[in-house]
């Protein structure tokens, strides 16, 4: 015997909303992926925070739906993975536009115009019995919208009851939340959508979010003259299509503004999101991984890999219905693998050429090197800025000259002479040391100054101190972003 057993319509729909991983941010992306299928070149994100609710509005250009198709778009798993698709469709399980606006809303309202026909239809989970679906068409429809339409067709979509976003808190905790989840989210997106913001393909896309347009964050940083292309790859699948990989090397810190390090790392810096930066069609999908091929170093920090994929290998790498996600194919392991070491050889080379030069005339350098008799001797500079402090102290500037002394004295010559034919790797600082560095060479600027200090000379004094001398555009920028409210007007 055969019956038939469908879901319960509002258990489907509330289980609907814990598909995928989506925070606001990949619930945006999901629904801008579909207004660039639908060949949009212009998208507006606004938020209304309200006395009890958030309404979100996403609106674009694009070719707009008319009833039937609408229809369609909103029918959970409206589409089969399986089918093959337009190279340039983004989606694939059909969900997106229904478990995205889920995860943030109980309501969901798409209005969609073609010239002057406007259609409407929207989901509320709480009132979804029998799969029933509220369908509006023309003045009913269009009286959703806030701002009259300006363009010949397009989609707005339309969240409200959005509970994900307020979560029970009072008005001021709200929108001092929703502060910080948009400023989140505009980063996330300027960086996921950053090949189509830039216009890569020849078409740009315009994306505004209360009103601010979104600038692209290249993870490659292509258009600065330090950062190294490497030679791409194309690996021939042999299920048919192909797979583009192509290695950077990232410029050493010392070489970027503040600004551009912190866009460049994020908030959990470079270390975590050195690694492969995986697109289907051009769209960020995961980054920040190496796939368990290699560990995550200090040294290859600089190394990222951008790898484009077709939509037509989103089974081989599991790619999820959030599109957050997705695993290498075992057949690709051992390819990917040697490649990969070629690549971070040169990463670590970045971090070895980065040492200072001893022979600089008016700099103090860390170490000085000195030749007698032919010989040649290296000591530690007792001038430096940042050690004067110490050897000058009355309680303990002795014992500490003695202990610079002892490592002057022991220093493993022989060892450092055998070792040098192999290549050494010295500790590679990193941003947040090198900025401790700078505000202790300030402090100790300031107590041995008689007089007012002006960022001025505190430039010109710390470009002609080492590390800081070989390394002034960061030093610079660090400055000028975060110690200016120290100096003199």
């Amino acid at each position: 015997m055969r019956i038939s057993n469908p879901p319960v319509a509002r258990d489907l729909m509330v289980t609907a909303r814990s598909f995928g991983n989506y925070d606001l941010a990949a619930a945006l992306a999901d629904l801008i992926d579909n207004s660039i299928k639908a060949k949009a070149s212009r998208i507006d994100i606004s938020f209304t925070p309200l006395a009890t609710d958030v309404i979100v509005r996403i609106r674009d250009n694009g070719e707009g739906m008319d009833k039937q198709t609408l229809t369609d778009a909103m029918r959970p798993a409206s589409s089969n993975p399986e089918t093959i698709r337009d190279p340039n469709d983004l989606g694939r399980f059909g969900w997106g536009l229904k478990s995205a606006s889920l995860s943030q809303a109980r309501v969901l309202t798409v209005v969609s115009w073609q010239s002057e026909k406007f259609t409407a239809a929207r989901w509320d989970i709480d009132n979804i019995e029998d799969w029933g679906m509220d369908i509006f068409e023309n003045m009913d429809a269009r009286d959703f919208l806030s701002v009259p339409v300006s363009t010949k067709s397009g989609t707005e979509v339309i969240w409200s009851n959005t509970d994900r976003l307020v979560e029970n808190q009072p008005t001021d905790s709200v929108i001092d939340s929703l502060s910080s989840l948009i400023s989140h989210a505009i980063k996330k997106l300027s960086l996921v959508f950053h090949r189509y913001l830039s216009g890569e393909s020849g078409k740009k896309l315009a994306i505004k979010v209360n009103g601010n347009e979104l600038k692209p964050i290249d993870p490659f940083l292509v258009s600065h003259d330090a950062t190294q292309t490497l030679d791409a790859e194309i690996i021939e699948m042999a299920e048919g299509g192909q797979i583009i990989v192509q290695p950077y090397v990232l410029p050493h810190f010392s070489k970027l503004t503040v600004e551009t390090q912190e866009e460049l790392g994020g908030a959990e810096g470079m270390i975590r999101n050195q690694g492969f930066y995986v697109y289907r069609n051009r769209r960020l999908i995961i980054y920040g991984t190496w796939f368990r091929l290699v560990p995550h170093s200090d040294l290859t920090q600089l190394t990222r890999v951008k790898v484009d994929l077709p939509n037509s290998m989103d089974a081989n790498w599991r790619i999820t219905v959030d599109k957050s996600d997705a695993q290498l194919p075992s057949a690709l392991k051992k390819r990917l693998q040697g490649v990969i070491r070629n690549f971070n050889r040169r990463s670590i080379k970045v971090h070895r050429n980065k040492g200072v030069s001893l022979d600089r005339e008016n700099i103090q350098v860390v170490w000085k090197r000195s030749v007698k008799s032919g010989q040649v001797k290296y000591q530690i500079n007792r001038e430096h800025p940042l050690l004067c402090e110490f050897l000058n102290s009355a309680e303990f500037g002795d014992r500490f000259n003695s202990v610079i002394k002892m490592l002057e004295a022991y220093f493993p010559t022989d060892m450092f002479l055998k070792d040098s034919d192999a290549g050494i790797t010295q500790h590679s600082i990193d941003t947040d040391e090198f900025n401790t560095l700078i505000n202790q060479c300030l402090v100790n600027y300031m107590q041995l100054s008689t007089q007012s200090i002006n960022i001025k000379d505190f430039l010109d004094f710390i470009s002609r101190v080492e590390p800081f001398a070989s390394q002034m555009a960061y030093t610079k920028s660090y400055i000028e972003k975060n110690l200016i409210g120290l100096f003199e007007e």
